[in-house]
């Protein structure tokens, strides 16, 4: 993710709970404090993503995945490459008759 995805997540007030909730449970399972730093950094590497997905979604779909524009203009550009006539995308080709003599 990008720096300036995860600043935006770190000043979301339910990503910091999160983010306690995960520093509770990994010192209680340490049996010492694992630090806010660790936490912090464990959480985004392990959990950010699944969490902006759920909690987030067209913020998440804006950062990870094309646009449903680019997505539309990609299909018709292959469809407009293949030779075949009826637009489906596929690569078939025709094979030119060949000439007997």
């Amino acid at each position: 993710m990008k720096i300036e995805v995860l600043r935006e997540l770190l000043k979301n007030k339910a990503v910091m709970d999160e983010i306690h909730k995960h520093l509770w449970i990994e010192s209680q399972k340490a049996g010492a404090s694992i630090g806010i730093e660790r936490a912090t950094d464990e959480w985004l590497r392990l959990h950010a993503m699944g969490w902006m997905k759920y909690h987030m979604p067209k913020r998440y779909e804006e950062i990870f995945n094309k646009p449903e524009k680019e997505k539309k203009m990609a299909v018709k550009k292959t469809a407009a490459k293949s030779s075949c006539k009826s637009g489906c995308g596929c690569k078939a080709t025709k094979k030119p008759a060949s000439k007997k003599k």
